[in-house]
């Protein structure tokens, strides 16, 4: 900021809470809310911790925990008794964290993808991710793309990539793709609704380039241990169907809210049994299925890709068995102990379990959240 006031210096963000009390809390420090009465806390995020003022007299100050960067933050939730009137938010950054590409995109060969293999791999990776998130897709390089697995070519790893809104940002991944050789962009506009057609393409570069035996999917913000996975699907026997991940069974489709699904979209009760979505993986011939279902315009599509998958898999199930493994290791809402998957990492946490997995020899989990 240019503001030059010692609040501007130290504040990156600033919340605003109005409120009022519901009900008398005991404590034995001189407390700032009274039952009933209209207040105003201010939530400000300084250099080094949260500074937080009731009525503009500073009550208290707490430092961030370990590791933690501000760009990690994502929302803010509150507790307690009270009725909130109104929140108000200023400083905020315009732009994803991420967005200035020079900053994150360090032009060094060995962050390159390694040379197309001549033959079939073991398994293809592909990352889901968005035409902005330069810094989340440094983060996958400079970590687990980093594994023997993927520097030998048993395994190939790719992201997967729309257009974004704004030119000045497809051009700079137009440069990115070309220098690291690791991008795929699919020619439509990003958007949620479309995202399904990005696990489409994976399963089609994943048999009709690569020649994988496996497909595996993932997100742009998802540590996978590349050797446990691809041990995960070598335990159900070659040449047998099968569709691994952390499964949900008798899923019932939300009809209101964020997530929700219209009759119409959705008439029947339960979703298939389907893998959440940061993390599962398939094998060669369902995903060849799925390609051709595609290319014969067959394919039933629906706007939550994890879903979709399930739905497909099903389809296929019903002509040849599939196996079915739920491993809850293949962790969706974060970091567990020995995970196989973490989702939600941001890309500091990346680079960190990548250091922990290299020097202990072990998953270790960053501040998990």
């Amino acid at each position: 900021p240019n503001d030059h006031t010692e609040e501007k210096k130290s504040s990156w963000w600033l919340n605003r809470l109005i409120g009022r009390t519901k009900k008398t809390v005991t404590v034995d420090w001189p407390y700032p809310f009274v039952e009933g009465k209209l207040f105003v806390l201010t939530l400000s995020a300084g250099l080094e911790g949260y500074h937080v003022n009731v009525d503009g007299r500073h009550i208290t100050s707490f430092p961030y925990r370990t590791g933690f960067a501000l760009e990690d933050a994502t929302g803010l939730a509150l507790n307690g008794d009270i009725d909130v009137n109104a929140v108000f938010a200023a400083s905020l950054p315009s732009t994803h964290p991420s967005f200035a590409p020079q900053r994150h995109l360090e032009m060094s060969d060995k962050w390159r993808a390694p040379p197309f293999p001549d033959g079939p791999v073991d398994m293809f990776i592909g990352v889901l991710s968005a035409g902005n998130h330069f810094a989340e897709r440094m983060a996958v390089r400079k970590s687990w793309m980093q594994h023997s697995l993927i520097k030998s070519s048993r395994v190939v790893a790719r992201f997967f990539v729309a257009l974004h809104a704004r030119k000045e940002v497809n051009i700079e991944l137009k440069k990115e793709a070309e220098f690291f050789g690791d991008i795929v962009i699919v020619p439509y506009m990003d958007s949620y609704d479309l995202v399904v057609l990005k696990t489409v393409a994976i399963c089609e570069y994943g048999v009709r380039t690569v020649s994988a035996k496996y497909i595996m999917k993932c997100d742009d913000d998802t540590f996978v241990r590349v050797d446990s996975s691809l041990n995960e699907a070598n335990k159900i026997g070659d040449g047998k169907s099968l569709y691994i991940g952390n499964m949900n069974y008798y899923h019932k489709p939300l009809r209101s809210g964020k997530w929700s699904v219209t009759y119409e979209e959705w008439p029947e009760e339960d979703y298939p049994p389907y893998a959440n979505g940061p993390g599962y993986i398939i094998s060669s011939d369902v995903a060849d299925f799925i390609a051709t279902e595609f290319e014969e315009r067959k394919l039933k599509l629906f706007k939550m890709e994890d879903v979709s998958m399930g739905m497909w898999v099903g389809q296929f199930n019903s002509t040849k068995r599939v196996e079915y493994v739920h491993n809850s290791k293949f962790c969706q809402f974060g970091c567990i102990e020995d995970y196989y998957t973490a989702h939600y990492q941001s890309p500091r946490q990346m680079l960190c379990m990548w250091h922990k997995l290299q020097i202990y020899g072990r998953p270790q989990c960053c501040n998990m959240r």
